[in-house]
């Protein structure tokens, strides 16, 4: 390196810090006017000492559903409840439905009302099932109360249960004021409900007992409510399996239940398990066997049997082996003597 060489490397050195200062001075007298723009164009600063709370989740049962219930989402939920929802039901379930002729006086109405339908609960295909079962014209405008701890626990979920299912989070163990005045305003504007009287899945195959939402629900809208029963979904996509198992479904509708003035939350809930303890009856005997030990309280319970462990599996599988989950067996039926 030439003597000469250093004398000119440190100008140009001195030259770009120059530029450098000059550049940067040049940046702050441009940024200062948007740096002085105080709220509500940027957020507040925060005196030290002060914690801020952080966000309220959007997840769970704070997440919006309101857009699912809109033109586009609904025009889409049609495609795909009508396509590959009811493909996938039929293939898998192949269900027989009865009982949707009890739906027919309200049908048949210039303005059908809305209802609330409470099926029993054992499968994740409960819900699909229930769609495809459920007549028109409550089909087309049918909200879904679902988990919001498991079916809104993350955006994907969430965005994939409101588009296909319409359903919305509600809390499983005790329905907040929020959420029932949200079932309420959506009950009042003609949307049909479906809500689980036993809150989740049933664990062990049987059935649980029933909590008071939609009894609650009726009682404020005024809403029938519409009992249903399940056959033989849980063997099918029980809780704890893996995969599907293909097999048969059976679904029974019952005659819808108004709310009767007077009546508390307790008792028309438990007339409404009543109800669907009959259909259960119905699906494994006929109609006239099942209303007869209704009349002497003498319906197999949904539950179960009292004893636990292995005996109580022993009793299932000799139940399912009843309905259509396994080899349907001839009923000995009685009928009443006429005279």
């Amino acid at each position: 390196m030439s003597k000469r060489t250093v004398p000119y490397s440190l100008t140009g050195l001195r030259r770009a810090a120059r530029l450098g200062d000059l550049a940067g001075s040049t940046l702050q007298r441009a940024l200062r006017p948007a740096r002085n723009v105080g709220f509500p164009y940027r957020k507040p600063s925060i005196p030290k000492g002060v914690v801020v709370p952080p966000d309220p989740s959007k997840l769970g049962a704070n997440f919006d559903t309101a857009w699912a219930r809109k033109g586009p989402a609904r025009a889409a939920r049609k495609v795909i409840t009508r396509g590959p929802l009811r493909l996938i039901v039929l293939g898998i379930t192949r269900p027989e439905i009865y009982g949707a002729d009890r739906l027919e006086d309200l049908r048949v109405r210039d303005e059908p009302p809305p209802l609330i339908f409470v099926p029993t609960h054992h499968s994740h295909l409960d819900t699909p099932l229930s769609i495809v079962a459920i007549p028109e014209p409550w089909r087309s405008k049918l909200v879904v109360a679902a988990a919001a701890d498991y079916f809104f626990d993350a955006h994907w979920k969430g965005v994939i249960a409101a588009l296909s299912l319409n359903a919305i989070p509600i809390d499983r163990e005790v329905t907040s004021r929020k959420t029932s005045d949200q079932l309420k305003r959506l009950i009042e504007d003609g949307w049909s409900l479906v809500i689980y009287p036993e809150g989740g899945r049933s664990p062990d195959g049987w059935g649980q007992e029933f909590k008071g939402g939609a009894a609650y629900l009726s009682s404020r809208t005024g809403a029938a409510v519409v009992p249903m029963f399940i056959d033989g979904s849980g063997a099918i996509f029980g809780k704890g399996m893996k995969r599907p198992k293909p097999g048969k479904t059976k679904v029974l509708f019952g005659s819808p239940m108004p709310p009767v003035e007077g009546e508390s939350t307790r008792r028309f809930n438990a007339r409404i398990e009543a109800a669907v303890t009959t259909l259960g009856d119905e699906a494994l005997t006929d109609f006239w066997t099942s209303r007869r030990r209704r009349a002497t309280g003498t319906n197999p319970k949904l539950t179960g049997p009292d004893y636990n462990g292995w005996r109580r599996q022993w009793a299932l599988a000799e139940h399912r082996k009843l309905g259509k989950a396994g080899v349907r067996r001839r009923q000995k039926r009685r009928w009443p003597d006429l005279g």
